[in-house]
């Protein structure tokens, strides 16, 4: 079964009261075993758009990405979130297919 990911980007409108939302949001990615791939960091737009900060969350399954999102405690997390920031979401399933040689 493929892997679930979060692939995050957001522009975070009031930093003192996003810490909020990153302290809440840990009980749902540790129920769901969420783990960090990327968080913040430096980046290069090398086309299109971006925000000020790119998160990627990988999930142990597409459905466990699903179920995190969907969960109370992740929208309770959220719910803190929300007026302080703004963000583009997408979960995806990952790929298992072959690669370049």
């Amino acid at each position: 079964m493929p892997k679930g990911y979060w692939i995050g980007r957001v522009d975070v409108q009031n930093p003192e009261a996003y810490k909020n939302y990153v302290a809440a949001n840990a009980a749902a990615f540790s129920k769901y075993g969420a783990r960090f791939l990327v968080r913040g960091g430096g980046f290069r737009v090398a086309e299109g758009g971006s925000r000020d900060r790119n998160v990627v969350i990988e999930f142990p399954t597409y459905q466990a990405a699903l179920e995190c999102w969907d969960s109370p405690e992740y929208q309770a997390a959220k719910a803190e979130r929300d007026g302080h920031a703004v963000a583009d979401i997408i979960i995806i399933e990952g790929y298992e297919g072959p690669q370049p040689d």
